[in-house]
């Protein structure tokens, strides 16, 4: 059974490395009021990021579902990882749980990437989101359906370096244009290789530095395209999101 009305009213949460976006869409993905942002508090500790949260969003009031995208591992609720908060701060952090206790709304919890995804996609075939921003960003779907999520970003691309530093914001402050573009030419065609997918869309605020020439079935997205992924989360399968965390597998 899937779980979004049309009256329904969803609260979008972005917890960046940098700063938390919110805004309120409707049941069509439509943006109700613009974003409104917070800095990311530091430490980024869960209790201080979900205070930040409910500061952000207290004079929203008429949303009835609350979707979330975390910069990190995430499975049924559970934070396994967080590279650019603080993994030992969040590791195990049932965050979904949490958060449907603080805002007393149901949560949906996902990888940002995926949220983004869920957005941008067409819902045809197999479909490829990566984000270019302080990391790399992936996320996978079928037909529209958000497959199990894989933390690309930290699989070695050249010797010991992960796509996080490889091309990630550091690597292109560090080694300039020209050279970024080389490595993003590269990580293409190991993606194309590897996943084979029907069409791949690049989003996050380095996209707009790409200087080569894109295959066909390669589309670059804006922020903003990826809104509708706060809709469109209510749109997967209840049982990916039923199993409490208490109850959620544990991998470290």
């Amino acid at each position: 059974m899937k779980s979004l009305l049309s009256e329904d009213r969803i609260l979008s949460v972005d917890i960046g490395g940098s700063n938390i976006k919110a805004t309120i869409l409707d049941a069509q993905g439509n943006l109700l009021n613009e974003y409104k942002k917070l800095p990311t508090p530091l430490p980024a500790a869960p209790e201080k990021v979900i205070a930040t949260i409910q500061e952000l969003v207290k004079d929203f009031s008429d949303y009835n579902k609350v979707s979330v995208g975390f910069p990190g591992y995430v499975r049924n609720g559970r934070v396994f990882t967080a590279p650019n908060l603080d993994t030992e701060l969040w590791r195990n952090v049932c965050l979904q749980e949490q958060l449907k206790d603080a805002l007393n709304k149901p949560v949906r919890l996902v990888n940002d990437a995926d949220l983004q995804g869920l957005g941008v996609v067409k819902g045809q075939g197999l479909e490829m989101v990566i984000t270019l921003g302080t990391g790399f960003g992936t996320a996978l779907l079928l037909n529209g359906n958000l497959l199990p999520h894989l933390e690309l970003a930290h699989h070695p691309v050249s010797g010991r370096k992960s796509y996080d530093y490889y091309v990630g914001e550091r690597a292109f402050r560090k080694h300039g244009e020209e050279k970024w573009n080389q490595r993003m030419e590269r990580v293409l065609k190991i993606l194309k290789a590897v996943f084979n997918y029907d069409h791949l869309y690049i989003s996050g605020g380095n996209a707009s530095k790409i200087r080569f020439n894109l295959d066909e079935n390669i589309t670059i997205v804006s922020n903003r395209d990826g809104i509708k992924g706060g809709t469109r989360l209510w749109l997967q399968e209840d049982h990916h999101f039923s199993e409490t965390c208490q109850s959620a597998f544990k991998i470290f």
